[in-house]
Order: structure tokens, then C-alpha cells, then sequence
């Protein structure tokens, strides 16, 4: 049996689902100190042209910032995501953006406050596809190339 799915179909299921619209807006509304500074170098394309949103849901999450053209997510953590549930809560929540081909990068707030060009600059090497692959498996089998 073959199914032809457009996923372009699919997609508006996925992003910014209106039942979390109002939710959305209330983060928006009610920033951390850190997602405002951050938002203020990501916010009008600042970042070398590249556009993010602010509190943009994909399926049932929530993402501080969003690089649609680059599927790369922002997110900050403060002192609520070192608890065991939070790890938990996280760790799916970054496997179901994985899954979706979006890349998740995490800043711990002190570091937006304390190293901004560092993060600003880290965020730019992922856009730009300059990070360094995941190392290749070790070769097994007596196989040499």
C-alpha cells in the first residue's frame, strides 16, 4: 500500500497550534529577564539575518525562539530544569523536536546575562551549519579504510 502524504499538509498541525495561542501569548507577555536580552539580539533578523519567533509551539511544546528556515529552537533554562522532572520533561521534549529534523540548542540564563556574544556567536555556528559532525563510529571487524 503506498501513501502519497504532502507533509506541507501536515505541518500548520504541528506549528502553533491554536489551542496553545493564548498560552503563547502569556509567555510572550511575561518574558524572563534572560528571553528579553536574548530576544533583543534575535528579534528583526539582528542575528546575520536570520529570522526567529518568540514563543513558537511545535506539537504540544512551546520553544522560547524558533529559526523556522534553519529548524533550530532556542532554549533557556534557569533554576526549574534542574530538577529530576524537568531533565525528564526536557529530554522527550527534545527527542519529539529531533524527531522532527529541529536542532535544540540550551543556554543556561547566566550565560545569556554573563556570556551574550558567546551564546550570540555559538547560535550563529549552528545556523551557518559550521559545527563539527558527531564523531564517526569506531570501525569494527579488523576493517581499515
Amino acid at each position: 500500500m503506498v501513501f502519497n502524504i504532502n507533509f506541507k499538509d501536515i505541518i500548520p498541525i504541528f506549528h502553533n497550534r491554536s489551542e496553545l495561542e493564548s498560552i503563547r501569548k502569556e509567555l510572550r507577555n511575561n518574558a524572563t529577564p534572560a528571553e528579553i536580552k536574548l530576544w533583543g539580539r534575535l528579534q528583526r533578523s539582528n542575528l546575520d539575518g536570520y529570522k526567529f519567533r518568540r514563543q513558537h509551539s511545535v506539537g504540544p511544546y512551546i520553544l522560547d525562539f524558533y529559526c523556522p528556515s534553519e529548524k533550530l529552537a532556542i532554549e533557556l533554562d534557569g533554576d526549574s530544569h534542574f530538577t529530576n522532572e524537568a531533565i525528564t520533561y526536557d529530554t522527550a521534549r527534545t527527542a519529539y523536536l529531533n524527531a522532527l529534523n529541529i536542532k535544540v540548542l540550551r543556554f543556561l540564563n547566566t550565560d545569556v546575562f554573563d556570556k551574550l556574544i558567546a551564546v550570540c556567536e555559538r547560535i550563529l555556528v549552528e545556523l551557518k551549519g559550521e559545527s563539527l559532525p558527531p564523531p564517526a563510529p569506531p570501525k569494527t571487524g579488523g576493517e581499515s579504510w
